[in-house]
């Protein structure tokens, strides 16, 4: 599986070729301050993701592009679901709070088989995680295993046709205005079986 670059993989395209701008998200400097809230050493932090000391400082570094396993196992040894890997540092909640994003505004993460628009990315210390996301796997085979990580998550069709897989369920078609609401623990992959990539609406809550 090709690695992605996580500064380059920001980089969109809109459908008429022209540059979408984007603001870029600073995976390595996300996971440092992940290991630091935990007051956790190089060490002791490689040695929860099970990868090498080496690995995880050139990641924090950004001088290693993580792959999709990685990133996984990165969120497992932090304890966190993957999503939380690509929003910012909590801060302290205050009461009314609301953050509009515009058509096309999100922050964009790409992944080897989703292209995430992560929305309301202003707000700090959410509840949950809103995301749109263009499904580009085909087949089941496209992902390295099950995505599983806490929490629950409501997904929604905008577009195309895709098939949700679950662990412990027979896998389901669904269709532009179809949704569904599971168990995020529960391992689930999500592939697009029309001719072009599916739109989804993605909602995750987040510990």
């Amino acid at each position: 599986m090709k690695q992605m670059d996580p500064k380059e993989a920001l980089k969109l395209t809109r459908e008429d070729g022209q540059a979408m701008p984007v603001n870029e998200l600073d995976l390595g400097a996300r996971v440092r301050q992940l290991r630091k809230d935990r007051s956790w050493t190089l060490e002791q932090a490689a040695q929860q993701a099970g990868m090498a000391r080496s690995t995880l400082s050139k990641i924090e570094n950004g001088q290693m592009s993580p792959t999709f396993e990685v990133m996984r196992k990165l969120a497992q040894g932090l304890g966190i679901g993957m999503p939380q890997l690509f929003t910012a540092p909590a801060e302290t909640q205050a009461n009314g709070r609301m953050d509009v994003t515009r058509n096309e505004d999100g922050n964009p993460v790409i992944t080897p088989t989703y292209e995430h628009e992560l929305l309301g990315g202003k707000l700090r210390q959410k509840a949950m995680l809103p995301y749109r996301a263009r499904i580009r796997a085909r087949r089941f085979e496209d992902f390295d295993g099950w995505v599983r990580h806490d929490g629950e998550e409501f997904l929604y069709v905008l577009t195309g046709v895709v098939r949700l897989y679950t662990e412990f369920y027979e896998p389901v078609e669904m269709r532009r205005g179809d949704s569904a609401y599971y168990d995020a623990t529960m391992g689930h992959n999500l592939i697009s079986i029309s001719d072009e990539d599916a739109l989804i609406l993605w909602v995750t809550t987040l510990p």
